[in-house]
């Protein structure tokens, strides 16, 4: 696999991936959700490029990730784990009780591979179904 460099992206550059792979119909603006200001941005840099993002937002000692988004052109090659990978490291260095998202009910696979489980009811937003999935960390489990 290429060298992969996992590096704070400024909001706007977080945005237009959003924009690009997750709601290409829906304007930059509405894009943004709002713990995005309380969040910290993080994307997989590769060949000087951006093709992975993710946002965290800690709070009450749960990691919650949002709007985890891969280019298209590079899914499948395992840089989406990878970010995962750091963000579940990430979580257990803070000493997070927990990592949960709200999943898309597509990506449910993937974030099973975690040994996330979901933990509630199923929903339908912006034409997508979703679910809760969350990673109850204890010690030496990740």
């Amino acid at each position: 696999m290429e060298e992969l460099e996992i590096v704070e992206v400024p909001l706007q550059t977080i945005l237009q991936i959003r924009q690009q792979v997750m709601y290409p119909g829906i304007s930059l603006e509405m894009q943004q959700v709002d713990t995005d200001m309380a969040s910290v941005h993080l994307g997989v840099k590769m060949d000087n490029e951006i093709v992975s993002v993710i946002s965290l937002y800690e709070h009450g000692g749960e990691l919650q990730f949002r709007k985890f988004a891969t280019l298209q052109k590079v899914q499948g090659r395992g840089i989406g784990s990878y970010l995962l990978e750091y963000v579940f490291e990430t979580a257990k260095r803070k000493g997070c009780r927990s990592v949960w998202c709200n999943a898309r009910m597509n990506a449910i696979r993937l974030y099973q591979k975690f040994r996330m489980e979901p933990f509630s009811e199923k929903w339908f937003e912006k034409g997508f179904e979703f679910v809760k999935m969350r990673y109850e960390i204890k010690e030496n489990n990740i």
